[in-house]
């Protein structure tokens, strides 16, 4: 039978906790996003003699944004051009929308060693526009912080993109709104940070100031959260121009995936209009 792309039903689940199960050494956010996702809309899977082997997701973001996620083929199917076929159709359904003017651009992030996917992605005309240190921290000492809210973007210290895990939105008015409704905003000892639900995607942290200062006295309140939502680390998305904070986020317990070689989360912009 021909492969076939169709939106995902509840009855995928197992197929998509598969997947999930065999990506990233079993850390794929795949199936605990999954009823979020169904949820929420424009999520697709490819399907071949009745098996889900691939999945995508495209979400609406502030700035006319549609954001790709969750692009995934079964580790047994890969390399055989099934990932395209899901990007081609994906690729097309941004067109269309952008067609009816509900969007601008596609826009993604990414691991900056998935080659594959980078790849493919500046072959269809995306291009880096901001890149992140995902660095992470073992859990110290908790403070339960209290609960707070974003009153206006000038409290957050970020240039062009603020870091919602995974998901990068573009500073303005809108994205205030958006943080507004569906971000955990915590404060500790006046400073505040937020965070995306464990349901969503991972639970990366966002702090408002980028100061060791800031960051150092938040740690036992993103200890706390981190133990609340049944996560084992501390995660923070740190723009690149920020690395000068590099030496002292080490001297705090903080490691990464390349030791700070590089930035190594990726946002790629593609523009369709």
């Amino acid at each position: 039978m021909e492969p076939i792309i169709r939106l995902a039903h509840k009855e995928d689940k197992p197929f998509i906790e598969e997947i999930a199960r065999l990506t990233w050494e079993g850390e794929d956010y795949l199936a605990s996003v999954f009823d979020e996702w169904l949820k929420d809309g424009n999520f697709y899977v490819l399907e071949l003699d009745g098996k889900v082997i691939g999945t995508a997701k495209l979400t609406f973001l502030p700035g006319k944004v549609g954001w790709l996620e969750g692009l995934r083929v079964h580790p047994s199917y890969q390399k055989r051009g099934f990932g395209r076929l899901i990007q081609n159709f994906m690729l097309h359904k941004g067109n269309e929308l952008a067609e009816k003017g509900i969007i601008n651009a596609l826009e993604f992030s990414t691991y900056f060693l998935n080659k594959e996917s980078i790849a493919m992605a500046k072959k269809d005309g995306f291009k880096i526009v901001e890149r992140f240190y995902y660095i992470q921290r073992a859990l110290g000492e908790e403070e339960e912080p209290t609960l707070s809210r974003i009153n206006s973007l000038d409290e957050l210290d970020y240039e062009g993109y603020i870091p919602y895990s995974w998901k990068f939105l573009h500073k303005c008015e809108e994205s205030l709104n958006w943080l507004t409704k569906k971000a955990e905003v915590r404060e500790y000892k006046a400073y505040k940070f937020f965070y995306a639900l464990i349901h969503e995607n991972e639970p990366t942290f966002t702090p408002f100031k980028l100061s060791i200062a800031a960051i150092k006295n938040i740690l036992p309140a993103m200890s706390f959260e981190t133990r609340n939502i049944g996560y084992d680390s501390i995660d923070i998305m740190l723009p690149e121009e920020k690395q000068d904070l590099i030496e002292l986020l080490k001297e705090l317990g903080f490691k990464n995936w390349t030791d700070f070689k590089e930035p190594d989360v990726l946002v790629f912009r593609k523009e369709l209009v």
